[in-house]
């Protein structure tokens, strides 16, 4: 049979999974960590495929990994339920402690489709604690789940990582605290709308060259920064990294400069990753990389979304840099201030149902 990897909800067929909403808790725990509920054996059967997953390495400059992944025994699973991210694994019928948990839950059709390797992936969002996602792996045996695991790994790892972002971005965004006045000017002024923290400030806007620059902490430790840069009448054929790289980097050496006008900011591509995704349901570019001072005085890592708009022939594209922590603390921080700065764009995409919304870039 044909595989057809399948994203299913969980059939509950026991009281244990039915739990009214209102008796939730909050999920708790770090956005990072994994719990992995897996027997022993069958853990280190795919260690080596979960971490090729969700271990992908940033650089901050220094080499973070994005998730942290745990094993635990399905006899602390009680404990672990709480957890914002908890993954499930185990073969059906393979005898495991974890594989019986598994068989206890499912419902014999999902059972059948598990053996007969059409399902693979279960997701179930909020099901022990509110803003949780639980995700079962299971197949016909270890070694098919391995292979599904490496197949799919993109797909599995956006799961995490989309939930924690809708996480990260409900606690950031507030309408208390949102500047429309900036939204609405940007918005009537160039036909494109940005969710515009309270503490960021319109530092430059540059019509002729259709750039825009917001930015946030000023002379701090960590400064923010976002720019805005658009092509109108423009052809699909730019969505290339050579091209993206290229026009990220004449603007910045236009514009991201130190204020004795002596150092501008560029890119080097010595940790750079390029990405097709899904953004907004628009086919983008997404670009992972580092970035410095001409003069070696600063830098860090940056990560842009570039999209090509159909209906209005525009290449949209936003940058968000985060000028480097100066201290050990604030740099343990940089990843998840990246993070949120995603979650905030993620915010905005899903918050906003405009054309025009735009990506982004961060740099650290």
């Amino acid at each position: 049979m044909k595989t057809k990897l399948t994203i299913l909800s969980l059939f509950i067929i026991i009281s244990l999974f039915v739990q009214s909403c209102s008796t939730k808790k909050k999920a708790k725990g770090p956005e990072d960590e994994i719990y992995v509920i897996a027997d022993s054996l069958e853990f280190l059967a795919v260690k080596d495929a979960l971490a090729e997953t969700f271990s992908k390495v940033i650089h901050t400059p220094q080499p973070e990994e994005l998730f942290l992944f745990q094993r635990h025994s399905v006899n602390k699973l009680n404990s672990l339920k709480l957890k914002k991210n908890i993954l499930i694994l185990a073969p059906i019928g393979s005898g495991s402690y974890t594989s019986k948990y598994l068989e206890s839950i499912i419902d014999t059709t999902v059972e059948q489709l598990i053996r007969d390797d059409s399902v693979f992936v279960i997701n179930k969002y909020d099901l022990w604690a509110k803003d949780q996602l639980v995700m079962i792996l299971t197949g016909k045996d270890i070694s098919t789940i391995e292979q599904n695991i490496l197949k799919k790994k993109d797909d599995l790892f956006y799961y995490f990582r989309e939930a924690s972002n809708k996480r990260l971005a409900a606690g950031l965004y507030n309408k208390k605290f949102e500047q429309k006045d900036i939204e609405a000017k940007l918005l009537n002024k160039y036909g494109w709308m940005l969710y515009t923290q309270a503490d960021y400030q319109l530092a430059m806007e540059k019509p002729e060259d259709n750039f825009v620059w917001i930015r946030r902490g000023v002379n701090s430790n960590i400064e923010r920064w976002i720019f805005v840069h658009w092509m109108e009448d423009a052809s699909p054929e730019f969505l290339h990294p050579d091209s993206i790289a290229k026009e990220r980097d004449r603007l910045t050496e236009k514009y991201y400069r130190t204020s004795d006008d002596t150092a501008f900011v560029v890119s080097y591509d010595t940790f750079k990753m390029n990405s097709e995704v899904n953004f907004n349901n628009r086919y983008s570019i997404h670009v992972q990389g580092l970035w410095k001072f001409s003069d070696e005085s600063g830098g860090g890592p940056y990560l842009s979304y570039t999209f090509y708009d159909e209906e209005t022939r525009r290449i949209l594209r936003e940058n968000v840099d985060i000028l480097h922590a100066l201290s050990k603390q604030l740099l343990e921080k940089e990843t998840l201030l990246a993070e949120e700065i995603d979650a905030i764009i993620e915010e905005t995409k899903n918050a906003r149902n405009e054309k025009n919304i735009l990506i982004a870039e961060k740099e650290s």
